[in-house]
């Protein structure tokens, strides 16, 4: 009987040996970040959270299905242009940029598998990534947001989701709205390219510097950015009305519809060609800004956008059905009629 009691406990040990193994956790395997990091994420990834506004925005349209939550929840008016199934998600705030909102507790509350970052790569950057990292023990992934780097991004977080049909549909989207933008220019000498003024806030005098995150759209569209020589460690600069009107810009793109509707009445501005010759365009913002706001994968619909208010001339297709197939492609949604004369009527397009 003894020796029949000890076999019953060693295959008892076994099957509770096997049944650990089965529930534990997917084995880890090893990424390379954006900033050369090699961070260990587990096998399957079911919840993300994105650490800002931008990764956000890459993280919906790439696996919408594996959102914990929102930095900052849609408003009734975004919701139309997003997916029903993520109009319910909490708002449990940002961990990078500026006014960041949220602590580490509600962090681990909300147990997420991966945390990812789009945006500028920097030791600020790093050094938080790998601080969170430490504290919490979730893998926190840091990816280039240039512009220039829209496609390899795509594919590296599609790769890394696990969702990399989608992420090469979508990268292979990006490269021939590039591409389009390459063609028209290559139509427009240097010297008839745009002057271009971005207008930020009620007053439009806030903008961004050449080569700022906030404004490569604007130089990837061929426009010459005149506002240099400011600088600003955010990369948005206060512009004084004096500088504006040395600099005479031709075009202006304004994020803000109060702005848009009071610029004619603005003395500082009466004296800029752009406002005397009316090329004040609002960039549309909904679900996010054409242009900025935030710089993001929402700029890729900016560009042809761009392309019909800085060259309509030369801008191929119909600017209402690109922005159609955007929102199709991207955001999974399909706008109306009605939808697209609430983004575009009003902007010039």
């Amino acid at each position: 009987m003894m020796r029949k009691s000890n076999r019953l406990s060693a295959l008892a040990a076994i099957i509770g040996l096997l049944a650990v193994v089965l529930a534990a956790p997917a084995t880890a395997r090893s990424v390379t970040d954006s900033a050369g990091r090699i961070v260990e994420v587990p096998d399957k990834i079911s919840r993300v959270f994105a650490a800002g506004p931008p990764a956000s925005i890459l993280l919906y349209v790439l696996a919408p299905q594996d959102m914990v939550g929102w930095v900052r929840a849609p408003r009734a008016t975004e919701k139309p242009f997003l997916l029903p199934s993520v109009h319910g998600l909490p708002e449990l705030g940002r961990l990078t940029g500026r006014g960041d909102t949220l602590n580490l507790e509600r962090l681990l509350a909300a147990k997420p598998d991966v945390i990812i970052d789009f945006g500028t790569i920097n030791d600020t950057y790093r050094s938080l990534a790998d601080r969170v990292q430490a504290q919490t023990g979730i893998p926190y992934l840091l990816i280039d947001g240039r512009f220039q780097n829209t496609s390899a991004a795509l594919r590296l977080v599609a790769n890394i989701l696990g969702v990399n049909e989608r992420g090469e549909i979508l990268a292979r989207a990006a490269e021939q709205i590039f591409a389009q933008v390459d063609e028209v220019l290559a139509q427009v000498p240097s010297d008839k390219r745009p002057r271009v003024y971005l207008a930020r806030g009620a007053e439009g005098l806030e903008s961004g510097s050449r080569g700022s995150i906030n404004t490569e759209i604007i130089e990837r569209a061929g426009a010459i950015n005149v506002v240099e020589g400011l600088r600003d460690k955010g990369g948005i600069v206060t512009v004084s009305p004096e500088q504006l009107i040395a600099w005479a810009p031709d075009t202006i793109v304004t994020l803000d519809s109060t702005f848009r509707r009071s610029v004619t009445d603005k003395p500082a501005f009466a004296p800029v060609p752009a406002v005397r010759e009316r090329r004040v365009f609002l960039a549309p913002s909904l679900p996010y800004g054409f242009i900025d706001a935030p710089p993001s994968l929402n700029r890729l619909i900016g560009l042809p956008w761009l392309l019909h208010m800085l060259y309509p001339d030369k801008a191929p297709g119909k600017l209402r059905d690109q922005v159609r197939d955007f929102y199709h492609l991207f955001y999974q949604v399909e706008p109306n009629d009605a939808d697209l004369d609430r983004l575009l009527d009003s902007s010039g397009g």
